[in-house]
Order: C-alpha cells, then structure tokens, then sequence
C-alpha cells in the first residue's frame, strides 16, 4: 500500500481508503462478515476509514467503532462527517446549525470508541449553509482536540468551489472517476490551495465493472436496485468503456482506480466492499500505473 498526504492537514492517508457504509453497515450484513473486512483492510496497510452518522440506517458507525475496537490506530485516520443524520424509517435528516455540528461529532466520537477524529466533513452541505457562525463552530471543536481536519463532501459544482474558497475547510470530497473527468479542474484548484482531495464513487459505483450482470446474492441485488434507481445516465456512459473488462494487464475496477489515483491531486480514493477478494484486488491498485495506451482509450471513451 502506498501513502499520500491529506493535503496539509499534517495527516497521511493510504492511497485506497475503506468506505464504512451501504450494505456493509446494515444489520443484514453478518457482523462477523463486516469486522473481519475491516481488519483485512488494515492488515492489508488501509489507513484511511471513513464513515457518516447517516450510513446503514445509523448503523454504520456504532460497527465501524466495534470493529476498530483494540486495534492499533496510531496511523488510522478515522473519517465521518456531520449535518445528517438517519432521521428514522429510511430518511436522512439535516441540521448544520452550530449546536447540532457539535453534538453530532460529540455523538459521533462515542460511537466510533475515539477521543479524536482525523477528519469529519460536512455531508452535502449547501453553499448558504457554509457561513462564518458554521466554521467558528467547526474551529472551537478543533480548539478542544476533538478534530484534527475539517472538510466537506459534494456533487454539486458551485459547492465544491464555495468547499475550495473556504479558509476553515481542510478536505473536500467529490465525486471522481472515469464517468467524471470533468472533476480533475476542480481537484488541481483543490490541491492548489493545500487542500486534501477525497475520490468518492471512485469505481462509478460498479458500472464499468458490470455489477448489475453478477447478481450473486442478496447485496448484488441491493446494490444493482440502488444503482438502477439513482445511477442510470452512469449506467449508459459505462457502455463506452466496456473495453476495460477486457485488458488482460488489470482488472476493470483496477484500471478505474489507476485512473484516479493517477490525478496527482487526489490524497486517496474511497471504496466501500462487502466482500474480501473485492477488498483485496482493490488494494492491489495501489501503486499500479495506468498504461499510457488504456489511458489514451479511457479519454476518447469520455469524449463520446
């Protein structure tokens, strides 16, 4: 596993992070099963684990805290953010009042079984809502010790800039792969300006992997209705880029991950697995080079 720093936070971050959420947090997912990914994943030399009140029903962080629980954590950077928060019977409920800011990371510090966050980022967050009363609220939990960074996570492209402009905000955390390449402008201003940038959706949630035909169980089935419901433009673009299941020199998903940690402004790409072999070949990505031809192939691909 190779290193790069969280911009200049002071933190170092293993290039494939794991994303504690989806599937992997719901109570249908056997804990044992789900534990057992988090320890392969820091044996494997992951060190970045992020995660969010909200995930898995408000399951995801109570597990992800279970599993860390008594492992070394001098090099892990624990992640999760505030601002939602599972509001009950499949809702996501939000609040980026100061108040509730600090009472979420307070929550969330005894969930996961930390005395200190490496980084919690504002979920989704709208420009209005990022005002001077938010970020004095965000340095006086700095001030404390309970927070090491701050950042904000977004799809939404006058939001990513307002997350760069901002002085208080550390990390921001954007939607990047090959469907998106229009976000690499974004991640060289990001990085410009000392910021940690966050890959999410780093594989395209599977698209051009071709999840929805390997229906295997129960979790393919949740993920493909997921995808179908909320994905469907990425499902068609990935059609471009059926090639890369075919290369024989890596994998689909390790080509993607190529791709992205092949932007020199990008501190580490998150990926959420439910299962080993997944997690493992992910890993695996790490240090890979993107061969100059298959790169060549990707962005005519993303021209159309």
């Amino acid at each position: 596993m190779r290193y790069r720093p969280l911009g200049r936070t002071g933190l170092t971050v293993s290039e494939i992070g794991f994303g504690a959420a989806s599937y992997w947090g719901l109570r249908r997912f056997p804990e044992a099963e789900a534990v057992g990914l988090v320890h392969r994943a820091l044996d494997l030399g992951v060190t970045l684990f992020d995660t969010a009140p909200g995930y898995s029903r408000g399951e995801a962080e109570p597990r992800l805290g279970r599993a860390l629980r008594g492992r070394d954590l001098d090099r892990v950077v624990v992640a999760t953010k505030a601002g939602t928060f599972h509001a009950g019977g499949g809702r996501t409920g939000r609040d980026f009042s100061p108040p509730a800011l600090v009472a979420s990371v307070e929550a969330s510090l005894r969930r996961l079984g930390v005395e200190q966050l490496g980084l919690v980022q504002l979920h989704g967050p709208a420009r209005a809502e990022l005002n001077d009363d938010l970020f004095e609220a965000l340095e006086r939990l700095r001030r404390r010790g309970l927070v090491r960074a701050f950042g904000a996570n977004s799809f939404d492209p006058g939001v990513i800039e307002a997350i760069i402009a901002a002085p208080s905000l550390d990390v921001v955390m954007l939607d990047y792969n090959v469907l998106r390449p229009e976000r690499a402008a974004a991640i060289e201003r990001a990085a410009a300006r000392g910021k940690g940038v966050l890959a999410g959706m780093p594989l395209a949630m599977g698209h051009v992997d071709g999840q929805l035909a390997k229906l295997r169980g129960l979790r393919d089935l949740w993920y493909a209705a997921r995808a179908l419901k909320n994905h469907r433009q990425e499902v068609r673009l990935a059609r471009r880029l059926g090639f890369l299941r075919h290369d024989p020199r890596m994998s689909a998903a390790q080509a993607s991950l190529a791709y992205v940690l092949s932007h020199p402004g990008v501190s580490a790409a998150v990926v959420g697995t439910t299962r080993r072999a997944h997690l493992e070949a992910n890993a695996a990505a790490s240090g890979q080079a993107l061969p100059p031809d298959l790169a060549e192939q990707i962005g005519l691909a993303q021209q159309g």
